[in-house]
């Protein structure tokens, strides 16, 4: 049986996560699951979360929305629409849009896309729980800095 799992974690914009790993937490469409070294094969949907894993006792933190995890007994592959670090994400942002989808949600369905302001709404959510993770450690994050744009 393998002793780590080789994490990738993969978004239309970037490779952000190839390393090893002992554990790691996964938000599914049918909930969390985890994986260990040794996991059956599986292929899995992702819903909007906060995914985690596991490096001796240090755990990172990751917001994740949507895309498909492959998980096989020494690897995971993540293709997310969306993912980030915990202290790539700026905190005033998420709290804006968290505002602005809570306000759509209040309009009669008919005036606004109702499931796109619901996913607003749940990504600004995760986005803001993994925040508060970083703020909880005691570590400081770093300013966010936007993708190159090309």
């Amino acid at each position: 049986m393998p002793s780590h799992i080789d994490l990738q974690i993969v978004t239309p914009d970037r490779l952000l996560v190839h390393e090893p790993v002992d554990e790691v937490e996964i938000p599914g469409t049918l909930g969390y699951f985890g994986v260990l070294p040794g996991h059956t094969p599986m292929l899995a949907s992702l819903s909007v979360g906060e995914l985690w894993y596991r490096k001796g006792q240090e755990k990172t933190y990751l917001a994740i929305a949507y895309g498909f995890a492959e998980v096989l007994p020494d690897r995971v592959t993540i293709l997310a629409q969306l993912a980030e670090r915990a202290e790539e994400i700026d905190v005033s942002r998420a709290e804006e849009a968290k505002k602005r989808a809570e306000s759509r949600l209040t309009q009669p369905k008919a005036e606004i896309d109702y499931e796109r302001a619901r996913a607003a709404l749940t990504k600004s959510l995760a986005r803001l729980q993994v925040a508060s993770r970083l703020q909880l450690s005691g570590r400081v994050g770093r300013p966010r800095v936007p993708p190159p744009q090309g």
